[in-house]
């Protein structure tokens, strides 16, 4: 009896710590993602969009809508926004079909170089361990993370022995889709 309250009460912790999603696990668009966009009762708006290099779609009525680095709520929250001039309370629904474009780059001394597929939030070391780890000719202490480009690239350090040993995780950096992963 004890026993079966145990387990009962184990498998309860459980279902409540699964429930407690990390709030920063919702999927954001990014260029070349493709999504659908619908509104309820409205058959002909109902269009497939792919998100374009500048972060944008276009939707019939609504025009072009900035979405890239937004969750589908957002986008759906701003689609409604805009449709609300011809339709009275719009329900909008977007649903994500496509991941393609959230990649990541890793390039250098790694087994596997080459483009990363990102399915939802991704730092350093996932990355890494993406691209088959680092190879035995690897500058462990010249890891960078670049971001953007032009006047604002950003060249953010990885201490890559801190990581791996636990020590530090601060340098264990959340990836966004177009940063490039330098391992020397």
């Amino acid at each position: 009896m004890v026993r079966s309250m145990f387990a009962a009460f184990c498998l309860l912790m459980l279902g409540a710590g699964a429930s407690n999603a990390e709030p920063n696990s919702t999927y954001l668009l990014s260029p070349g993602d493709v999504v659908m966009v619908s509104v309820w009762q409205e058959d002909s708006l109902r269009q497939e969009a792919t998100v374009l290099p500048d972060g944008s779609i276009t939707f019939p009525l609504a025009g072009r809508i900035e979405v890239a680095g937004l969750d589908v709520t957002a986008v759906e929250k701003q689609v409604a926004a805009k449709l609300e001039k011809f339709l009275p309370d719009p329900n909008v629904s977007v649903v994500v079909k496509s991941i393609a474009g959230n990649l990541v780059y890793v390039q250098g001394k790694v087994i596997k170089p080459g483009p990363v597929q990102m399915a939802g939030p991704t730092a350093v070391l996932q990355a890494l361990s993406m691209s088959g780890g680092l190879d035995k000719f690897a500058d462990e202490s010249e890891i960078k993370v670049v971001r953007g480009a032009g006047a604002s690239q950003k060249i953010l350090p990885v201490r890559y022995k801190d990581l791996v040993s636990g020590r530090d995780m601060s340098t264990n950096i959340q990836l966004q889709a177009g940063d490039t992963l330098v391992v020397p």
